[in-house]
């Protein structure tokens, strides 16, 4: 996801607590049935990264099904689809199928939700990726895909600068490779050593802070959505990481968005490493191809907790409204069950959307782009850190946290003061 996801939450993006908004685009193509009559299923999407993709999947659908109708409205670019999904219900025109994030948005949407608990897809579902969406053994999301995130990094300028990203598996190791990295920013041709778009609330507010507060919580996403307090027991760790981010990057960085940080900086060299995810790699590769074919993904470490270990979680689910009516229901159920499970859909997951898949009969050999195959490998091999953030009190992750992380990059809160502000914010949320 590019996190810019996030609705009520708090992830046009990651949305995950929740993230996007700005621009949005509208897709569809008429198909009549023989009969004349047609249903029409109308999404409203968070993931700009797979819009044409996406819209591209639907006409293959339309053209197998032409009774049915697909109407796609893709709201991303940075800012907050949870915004614009409340605008859109509030406006009359509410969308059949739309994202939710977790715990937090099952709460929130509840009166919207139509039980999947009977679309076949569910069984295909991976080990606890339904846990954030299950209440009382009812389903009400069907997980995206699996996604992971980190710090991706160059793999030509850590090469070039005799930097070996295998062994930087701990926070002191990153600082030395970072400190390496800038003392040869001329001869590597580099900016900076990063790019961190503090503009992007989600990024730091939600992205950044699970990893410091997952392991507070024991990585278990409904004990955080339960929990009345957070105690940020490792905000030591969370500012170190922050801060080296800060200093060594193109500044200012509360004026970085998304678009700037990956396509401008990253993807033309003038940065060794971004705070993003794998959702990342289809901007990147439009850039320069090249490049894109030799990247990875370096965990964000807490020193002395969770050190080697990869972000890797669901950023967002499909969800079916459940005030539409059972012709239109089943349709929007059929058609998410189609995309997941026909040889057509499966192929597009893999090849086309470049997901790492959430369910069982995938043939995970064929995930091709190089950051996939990381996160795919440190889920393999155990070494993740869980997502929480859909986990987080609505809006808090980027509205309070996000926002008072800008205030503390310039200066104007010590990184204490946006600490105690936000765990005040968290404690009435949950009251």
């Amino acid at each position: 996801m590019k996190f810019k996801k996030v609705l009520s939450l708090a992830a046009c993006g990651v949305i995950a607590s929740s993230l996007l908004a700005g621009c949005g685009s509208k897709s569809g193509s008429d198909s009549s049935s023989s009969n004349g009559k047609q249903v029409e299923v109308d999404i409203f999407q968070f993931k700009v990264e797979f819009k044409d993709q996406f819209t591209k999947l639907a006409d293959e659908y339309m053209k197998e099904h032409p009774d049915v109708k697909i109407n796609i409205t893709t709201v991303g670019g940075g800012g907050d689809y949870g915004a614009a999904l409340k605008s859109k219900f509030s406006s009359g025109k509410e969308p059949t199928i739309f994202n939710i994030g977790g715990p937090q948005d099952v709460k929130d949407w509840q009166k919207k939700l139509e039980d999947l608990s009977s679309v076949p897809l569910v069984k295909e579902a991976l080990p606890t990726t339904l846990d954030g969406v299950t209440v009382d053994k009812k389903v009400y999301g069907l997980p995206f895909n699996q996604e992971g995130y980190g710090f991706i990094y160059n793999k030509a300028v850590f090469e070039k600068a005799g930097i070996k990203p295998e062994e930087i598996t701990t926070y002191a190791k990153l600082m030395e490779a970072v400190k390496t990295l800038d003392s040869k920013k001329s001869d590597l041709g580099l900016d900076a050593v990063f790019a961190l778009p503090a503009k992007e609330d989600w990024v730091t507010g939600l992205h950044l802070s699970n990893i410091f507060i997952s392991p507070e919580f024991d990585g278990n996403i409904l004990k955080t959505f339960e929990a009345k307090n957070v105690e940020f027991k490792y905000a030591k760790q969370f500012k170190d990481v922050l801060d080296m981010q800060n200093k060594y990057s193109v500044q200012p960085t509360v004026s970085l968005d998304y678009s700037q940080q990956v396509e401008k900086l990253f993807s033309t060299g003038k940065v060794a490493l971004i705070q993003q995810g794998n959702w990342a790699f289809n901007s990147i590769e439009q850039v320069d191809p090249e490049l894109a074919k030799n990247i990875g993904l370096l965990p964000i470490p807490v020193e002395g907790v969770a050190e080697g270990k990869l972000a890797v979680g669901v950023p967002m689910y499909w969800a079916v409204n459940n005030s539409k009516d059972d012709a239109t229901k089943k349709a929007a159920k059929d058609f998410l069950n189609w995309m997941y499970t026909s040889e057509k859909g499966k192929e597009y997951v893999i090849k086309e959307f470049k997901f790492i898949p959430a369910y069982n009969g995938y043939d995970v050999s064929k995930i091709s782009d190089p950051l996939s195959k990381d996160v795919y490998s440190y889920a393999n091999d155990g070494k993740t850190i869980n997502w929480v953030f859909m986990g987080y009190p609505s809006s808090w992750g980027q509205k309070t946290l996000g926002t008072d992380i800008q205030k503390y990059v310039t200066g104007e809160s010590s990184f204490e003061d946006i600490i105690k502000h936000s765990k005040d914010v968290w404690a009435q949320e949950r009251k």
